[in-house]
C-alpha cells in the first residue's frame, strides 16, 4: 500500500473513523458467522480497531495483523485487548506468509487503498486454506456511504476538491463481485451495511470530522469565511434532535467468499 495513503495517529484515527469501524465491524462479523479457534489475518488492520473485535467476538486461535504505517502499529501493539495478535508492517499485494495459512483473510475498509485491488484479493485467497474465507468491507465511497460525506459534498460544492481514496471504485458492490470472481473463489455472497452514530451536539461531530487528515488540511488552507459557510451548510444536512444531538448514518458494502477445494 502506497505511502500517501496511510494513517499515521492511531489515536486520532480512533476517535474518529476507528468508531465507525467497529460499528460496521460489528455487524460484518455476525454476517460472517466464523466458529471460533480459527486462524485469522487482518490485513490493513490499521491501529486495531478492527483485530479487536475479531478477539473480542470470534475467539480465534491466531491473528496476524498487518499494515504499512508503523506508527498505527504503535497504538494497535498498545491496545490491551489484542495481545494474542501479532503485527507486523507489510504490504497487501505481497503478504509474509506461506499458501494455505489461514482459516479466514479480512479487510476492514481498506480495499479502496490498495493499489492493484484485485492483486490484494488474490493475495488473500493464496494465503487461506481451501474452503476458508476471504472477507471485506468497504465505505460505498461513490454511493455516498463514507461517513464524512456530507462534509465531501459541501466542500466539493464550493470548489474545495478533497483527496478520495485512490481506488474508490473498488467499494462499489458489482466491482467487488468481479475482484472476487475473479480471484477464483466461490459461494459469494454480498450485503450493505449501515451503521448510525449519535454526537452530542454539532460542534462534536464537526471536530471528529477535523480528526480526518484530508480534511484537517483542506479545513487549515480555507478563509474563516469559508469555513463558517461549510459548517453552516453541513449543520443542515445533519439536523440535531431536541436535545441538540446528532445522529449520521453511514453504508459499506461487504463481500465475502470461500477458497476453492
Amino acid at each position: 500500500m502506497a505511502e500517501p495513503n496511510r494513517f499515521n495517529d492511531g489515536q486520532a484515527y480512533e476517535r474518529g473513523m476507528g468508531v465507525w469501524s467497529r460499528l460496521a465491524g460489528e455487524i460484518f462479523l455476525d454476517w460472517l458467522a466464523p466458529h471460533s479457534d480459527l486462524r485469522w489475518i487482518d490485513i490493513g488492520c490499521g491501529n486495531g480497531a478492527f483485530t479487536e473485535l475479531i478477539v473480542e467476538r470470534c475467539a480465534p486461535a491466531e491473528i496476524q495483523a498487518i499494515d504499512p504505517s508503523e506508527r498505527q502499529l504503535a497504538f494497535a501493539r498498545s491496545r490491551p485487548g489484542v495481545r494474542m495478535a501479532q503485527f507486523r508492517h507489510g504490504d497487501a499485494m505481497a503478504l509474509p506468509f506461506a499458501e494455505d495459512r489461514f482459516d479466514a483473510a479480512v479487510m476492514a475498509l481498506v480495499i479502496f487503498f490498495v493499489p492493484e485491488p484485485a492483486k490484494g484479493v488474490a493475495e488473500m485467497a493464496r494465503v487461506v486454506r481451501p474452503s476458508g474465507t476471504v472477507a471485506t468491507y468497504a465505505w460505498d465511497m461513490l454511493g455516498g456511504g463514507f461517513p464524512l460525506e456530507p462534509i465531501r459534498r459541501e466542500m466539493n460544492a464550493l470548489g474545495l476538491t478533497l483527496p478520495a481514496a485512490p481506488r474508490s471504485d473498488a467499494s462499489r458492490m458489482d466491482a467487488l463481485r468481479d475482484l472476487w470472481a475473479g480471484a477464483g473463489l466461490e459461494a459469494i455472497e454480498t450485503r450493505e451495511i449501515t451503521v448510525r452514530r449519535t454526537f452530542a451536539d454539532f460542534d462534536d461531530f464537526w471536530e471528529t470530522v477535523l480528526l480526518h487528515s484530508s480534511f484537517r488540511a483542506a479545513v487549515a488552507e480555507m478563509a474563516p469565511r469559508d469555513v463558517d459557510l461549510v459548517r453552516t451548510r453541513v449543520r443542515a444536512l445533519v439536523p440535531a434532535d431536541a436535545a441538540g444531538r446528532i445522529t449520521h448514518s453511514a453504508r459499506a458494502n461487504a463481500i465475502k467468499g470461500r477458497v476453492p477445494g
